[in-house]
């Protein structure tokens, strides 16, 4: 059976994986990513992982997965929003060069979407919209199992969807590190709290104790999810409207704190859009995890 790589490039997070056309992951190369290094560390780290990749199967193409703004019919990168050194940086070319094989590179939501809806929760949907919950706030849709992008560039924007015409957008209210930043405040107002207890001390990642507060049925903990729920909510009940996905399913860093998180939105959703689009979308969690976009790059790469 032929090999494909998937590569997912993040602002924290590198992986590199070799897997097979059913998305089927059989080697994998987690690295962390240093933003001060800039893109020409992470084209370092590429450098030295992919040829032992290489080696482990007869490898076809290689998709991408990219943290940001792509033109998805170049390869040609937008711009990175967290490292600095890759905009107008023709990556799919670079790589192209460096295995002799296809490089089809599109933004990372997008090719989580397409992950999710060839081999996870989608499965059996369609349309299926993709959120990721993480350091930024990104979409991807993918209709008749094809990621969706009209006009250049092409992603699904929604982190930045405005929730007021002051310009708060989905992301500064629902990212990881929004949710970290409101963490921080109430912990001031309630040091004595049970999240307060848990999160105590950091300045950054104060979010992934919010599962475990609520477990424990903590004040703080509740109304920072109904909070970023009813954000969230929001946000997507114009995805709703515009392309009635028939699931959207939540992936990314925050949508670590699981079920209460999803139910919540869900709740919050029901509200927000028409009556006659009732019961709206089925919600779902991502059943890919971390390996939505390695998955999806798999995928992408199959069709180059």
């Amino acid at each position: 059976m032929s090999s494909y790589i998937g590569i997912e490039i993040g602002g924290t997070k590198l992986q590199l994986v070799l897997g097979n056309e059913t998305g089927k992951i059989f080697h994998r190369r987690k690295l962390d990513v240093n933003p001060a290094s800039g893109a020409e560390g992470i084209r370092g780290q590429i450098r030295q992982s992919l040829p032992e990749l290489m080696r482990l199967g007869q490898v076809r193409a290689i998709g991408v997965g990219f943290g940001g703004p792509v033109d998805w019919k170049t390869g040609r990168i937008c711009r990175s929003h967290q490292v600095e050194g890759w905009s107008g940086f023709d990556l799919g070319s670079w790589l192209g060069k460096l295995a002799g094989v296809p490089v089809p590179v599109d933004n990372d939501a997008n090719v989580g979407a397409l992950g999710e809806a060839s081999h996870g929760a989608g499965v059996g949907f369609n349309p299926v919209f993709y959120i990721t919950l993480g350091s930024g706030v990104g979409g991807g849709l993918a209709v008749d199992g094809q990621i969706y992008h009209g006009a250049a560039p092409g992603e699904a924007e929604i982190g930045h969807v405005r929730l007021d015409r002051q310009g708060t957008i989905v992301e500064a209210r629902c990212s990881g590190w929004a949710v970290d930043a409101r963490i921080r405040e109430l912990n001031g107002q309630a040091p004595q709290g049970v999240l307060a207890r848990l999160a105590g001390g950091l300045k950054g990642g104060e979010a992934r104790h919010l599962a475990a507060a609520l477990q424990q049925r903590d004040p703080g903990a509740q109304q920072i999810l109904l909070e970023t729920a009813e954000d969230l909510a929001f946000g997507l009940s114009h995805v709703v409207h515009l392309f009635h996905p028939q699931i959207i399913v939540m992936g990314g860093g925050l949508s670590g704190v699981g079920e209460p998180l999803r139910a919540a939105v869900a709740d919050a959703l029901s509200r927000f859009i028409m009556e006659v689009f009732s019961p709206g979308p089925v919600l779902a969690l991502a059943a890919l995890g971390e390996d939505a976009v390695p998955v999806g790059a798999l995928t992408l790469a199959r069709t180059a």
